[in-house]
């Protein structure tokens, strides 16, 4: 086998290998959530005590993100993957074992934690050992493997309730984690060796010099765009993670079959991401193709108060399209948007900060909707699901009419 070949085939290992990683970070992480419905009922908790394990995890996540961005500099991303995914798979193992929600929920509090030392490092190792153009493909396909993940999760998820009970599901996602934990450990140098040969293409990138962030801050029109983002995050996590609950609540499915139904999401997901893409090209703008999937996204909630409780299918389609916006709203304004400020020496700041907008709408969800739920009904919470909606297409349009973020920085 020739050098080149060689090297090709070791390029696509490493980047299957990637996704792998992040695909395991997944269902270590939203199995929780996806199993939530049942876990409600089979300890007697309400669905308020019972977000309180994704709320903090969100919470820890977030946080864990600035953390273990600034450590991911310093310690080898190999060592610092394989530690994040030995943690969670304990994590997890822990949660097979549990019945205390209070103990569930410091549990996987620790799992928020380990859960943000593998993005930061696995970007490390991506970028530094693939071409720029291999790097963004490799991107995108990472990202969809996250997709996969929930869907598998999904489907497994009502499958070992029907014949084993939700703690079989910690149970096989600690497994899983351990498995790829190894082979991580074990693999990764093999494909990444000699001073990162899969590296080609690179151009040296000229330096700038960094602007004062406050300026940057006060000036660029990112506080808006936060709040859009808060927005984006709590819609989309609340329905995520409650759509199991409200489907068992209002038509009586039984839990497995709501959980199960939940798999559509991520699907619509992959289509809505790709149709943004579309829509950010005749936008030529991430704040104009934002407030466009925002107007789609009011419109579907609309219809969903009318709805909710009467057409099961339109339902699901309804909040599978508004979780889809969601995404889309993600990649035009977290993905997309920040490197705009490249010339500032600030995007990773500006990234991150965006990002943790996301967990702290993710946080208020999943307790804040389960409080809706639980004391005022299904139609509240649905009806706010429009308000939060109309709420993020009125800043969003506000933020397209005056040009906020328009500029290259």
């Amino acid at each position: 086998m020739s050098f080149g070949k060689a090297r090709s085939r070791k390029t696509v290992v490493f980047c299957g290998l990637c996704c792998l990683i992040y695909f395991s970070s997944y269902v270590t992480r939203i199995n929780y959530a996806a199993a939530i419905a049942q876990i409600v009922i089979s300890l007697g908790i309400t669905k308020t005590s019972a977000s309180m394990a994704v709320t903090g995890s969100f919470i820890t996540y977030g946080i864990g993100q600035i953390i273990s961005g600034i450590i991911g500099d310093h310690i080898k991303p190999r060592t610092m993957i394989f530690l994040g995914l030995l943690i969670t798979s304990v994590c997890n193992l822990i949660m097979f074992t549990l019945s205390n929600v209070y103990f569930m929920t410091a549990i996987w509090c620790i799992n928020g934690f380990a859960q943000s030392m593998l993005w930061p490092p696995l970007t490390r190792i991506m970028s530094e050992n693939l071409s720029p153009d291999k790097y963004k493909k490799t991107c995108v396909v990472v990202s969809a493997s996250a997709s996969v993940a929930t869907i598998v999760i999904y489907l497994i998820v009502p499958l070992c309730i029907k014949f084993s009970g939700w703690r079989a599901v910690f149970l096989l996602t600690a497994i899983w984690g351990f498995a790829v934990g190894f082979l991580w450990l074990f693999m990764v140098n093999r494909l990444t060796s000699a001073s990162h040969i899969i590296n080609e293409g690179t151009t040296t990138e000229p330096i700038f010099t960094p602007m004062n962030f406050r300026t940057l801050l006060l000036h660029s029109g990112l506080i808006p765009i936060m709040m859009i983002i808060l927005l984006q995050g709590i819609l989309r996590d609340g329905i995520t993670t409650w759509m199991p609950s409200y489907i068992n609540d209002t038509y009586h499915f039984g839990t497995s079959i709501s959980i199960l139904s939940t798999a559509i999401l991520p699907v619509f997901s992959v289509i809505c991401v790709v149709v943004a893409s579309y829509v950010h090209k005749l936008a030529k703008s991430e704040v104009k193709a934002s407030a466009s999937i925002w107007v789609l996204s009011l419109f579907c909630s609309s219809v969903l108060i009318v709805v909710f409780s009467s057409h099961v299918v339109v339902s699901i389609l309804i909040m599978a399209i508004i979780t889809g916006c969601m995404h889309g709203i993600n990649l035009m304004l977290i993905s997309v948007l920040p490197a705009r400020f490249k010339n500032t020496g600030h995007i990773a700041t500006v990234s991150g900060i965006l990002n943790a907008f996301t967990y702290a709408g993710s946080a208020i969800s999943s307790y804040g909707i389960a409080a809706l739920s639980d004391n005022f009904g299904w139609k509240t919470t649905i009806i706010t699901w429009c308000i939060i909606a109309l709420c993020g297409t009125i800043i969003n349009i506000i933020c397209s009419v005056s040009g906020i973020v328009h500029k290259q920085y």
